[in-house]
C-alpha cells in the first residue's frame, strides 16, 4: 500500500467535546494526498463548526453511523478508506503502519486499547483483539480500513442502526479473506465502560452480539443498547 492515498472518514453526532483533539491528531498524521472527511448526522452542538476548521470536507446527512460512513465514502477520492471513530486517539505511527499493508490485502483493522487506566481495561482491549483474530470480524472502534473499490463492490455498510461493522466484515470476508491486523493500537474512549460500569457493559455487548448472531433484528438491538422502548 506504499504510496497509496487514504481518505479518513469520521462519523460524528454531538462529539464537540473530543472532536477537535481527534481531528487534530488525524490532521497531523496524514500524508501528502490523503484527505479527512467528517460526516455529521445532525449534531446540535458545535461539532460541525469544529469539523469545518479541521477537515478537508464536511458532509451533512441523516443520522445513523452506517449511513454517515457510506455518505463519506461516496465523497472519497483516496485509494483506501479508513473509518475512525470521533473519540479515537492515534498518530503518525498508525498512518505509517497503513503504508506497510501488503498490496494483496483488501481490508483490515487495528488492535485497540481502551483509554482508561484500570487494569481491567487492558484485559478488555486484549480480549477484543483476540476475538477479532479468532472470528476475522473487525469492529468500528478498531479503525476498519478497506480498499475503495472493494468497499463499493460490497455495497458499503448495510444500512442498519447497529452491528453494521460486523455486517460489513461478513460481506468482505468472502471477497478478500481475513482482515489484515495492524499495530500500534488505536486508543478508544473508555467512556462507555466508565458510564455503565465495566462488567455490565461487557455483559451487554456480548449478549447483543450473541443475539445478532442468532438472528435478532439490529433495530431491536439498537433499542436495547440505548435503552429505548
Amino acid at each position: 500500500m506504499s504510496g497509496a492515498t487514504v481518505t479518513v472518514i469520521v462519523p460524528v453526532r454531538n462529539e464537540a467535546g473530543s472532536l477537535a483533539t481527534t481531528l487534530t491528531m488525524l490532521r497531523d498524521a496524514l500524508q501528502d494526498g490523503d484527505e479527512l472527511v467528517v460526516v455529521d448526522g445532525g449534531s446540535t452542538d458545535a461539532s460541525v463548526e469544529i469539523a469545518r476548521g479541521l477537515a478537508d470536507r464536511v458532509v451533512l446527512c441523516e443520522p445513523g453511523r452506517a449511513r454517515q460512513m457510506n455518505a463519506g465514502a461516496r465523497q472519497a477520492t483516496g485509494h483506501w478508506l479508513w473509518f475512525v471513530h470521533a473519540d479515537s486517539q492515534l498518530g503518525p505511527a498508525q498512518r505509517q503502519s497503513l503504508a506497510g499493508v501488503p498490496a494483496a490485502a483488501g481490508w483490515g483493522r487495528f488492535d485497540v486499547r481502551l483509554s482508561g487506566r484500570r487494569f481491567l481495561y487492558r484485559v478488555i482491549g486484549a480480549m477484543i483483539n483476540l476475538r477479532s483474530r479468532i472470528t476475522a470480524i473487525a469492529t468500528g472502534d478498531q479503525g476498519i480500513f478497506v480498499r475503495r473499490d472493494l468497499f463499493a463492490a460490497a455495497g458499503g455498510f448495510p444500512d442498519q442502526p447497529l452491528m453494521e461493522d460486523i455486517a460489513l466484515s461478513r460481506l468482505l470476508k468472502p471477497q478478500a479473506g481475513r482482515p489484515h491486523c495492524l499495530r500500534p493500537p488505536l486508543i478508544t474512549s473508555s467512556r462507555r465502560w466508565d458510564t455503565r460500569g465495566a462488567w455490565p457493559t461487557i455483559w451487554l455487548m456480548w449478549s447483543l452480539r450473541y443475539r445478532y448472531w442468532r438472528g435478532a433484528p439490529p433495530e431491536q438491538l439498537y433499542r436495547d443498547y440505548y435503552g429505548e422502548h
